[in-house]
């Protein structure tokens, strides 16, 4: 088994990179393990294709330096918050059982990252019941719930319950978003149609939002993270 100290639980390859790896690369540099499981390949976006993601995604845990990366391959657009689909995150889950799980935002722009936000959370709260059988290389698992559940924030603007002062691993995680050279702004895909986040200003906003929330915490980029549960810290002097 090989146990991670924080799971992110994406819906699409790039998710990740976009929402949290500057907190990725931070806690890599800590020593701690990390690991990324896109849900779905991505196979809708209207540049590229689910084979060219592919390579992107693993280029880009190239960059970011995480202990594995595994894609569980649900219907991009379709999938649902339903028993099938809650059984593989399960799966996922009790294979790696991690501390920490960071997943979607609570809502956004493409409705995909509202529906893996709740699939995520539903499955987190079910993998710690152990009724719920579920196998991994035709082996019983065993029940895990990790101890914390984040959603890092996206396109629509959520005030963060807490944001991590990711500054000195901006450049590489401006370099692990461009890594999907067929979905962010490159000469290259200039013959693809034009989208809403292949323009020079989606990751001028990117940017901007990592400035505003570093600037609420005296750094010069930060990272917001939600969560359902009041988060508890042991000193007051923990807090910035």
């Amino acid at each position: 088994m090989l146990k991670l100290d924080i799971l992110v639980l994406a819906v699409h390859p790039d998710d990740a990179e976009l929402g949290c790896s500057g907190t990725i690369l931070k806690h890599i540099a800590m020593g701690k393990k990390v690991g990324i499981v896109d849900l779905t390949r991505g196979e809708l976006g209207t540049r590229g294709s689910a084979e060219i993601r592919d390579k992107e995604a693993a280029a880009a845990a190239e960059i970011l330096g995480l202990t594995v990366r595994e894609n569980l391959e649900l219907p991009d657009g379709f999938f649902e918050n339903t028993k099938p689909y809650q059984l593989k995150v399960i799966q996922a889950i009790r294979k790696f059982q991690p501390e920490i799980i960071i997943t979607n935002a609570y809502y956004d722009r493409h409705p995909d990252h509202k529906r893996a936000c709740d699939l995520v959370n539903d499955a987190s709260f079910l993998s710690g019941l152990r009724k719920i059988e579920t196998l991994e290389d035709e082996q019983p698992q065993e029940p895990w719930r990790a101890n914390l559940l984040l959603h890092f924030i996206q396109d629509v603007y959520i005030k963060p319950d807490i944001v991590i002062d990711v500054t000195d691993h901006w450049a590489k995680k401006v370099e692990s978003i461009y890594a999907y050279g067929s979905q962010f702004h490159n000469p290259e895909w200039e013959g693809e149609p034009q989208t809403y986040i292949s323009t020079p200003e989606f990751i001028a906003v990117v940017e901007a939002r990592a400035r505003e929330y570093g600037k609420s915490i005296g750094a010069k980029f930060g990272e917001g993270f939600t969560s359902r549960k009041i988060l508890g810290v042991n000193s007051l002097f923990d807090l910035k």
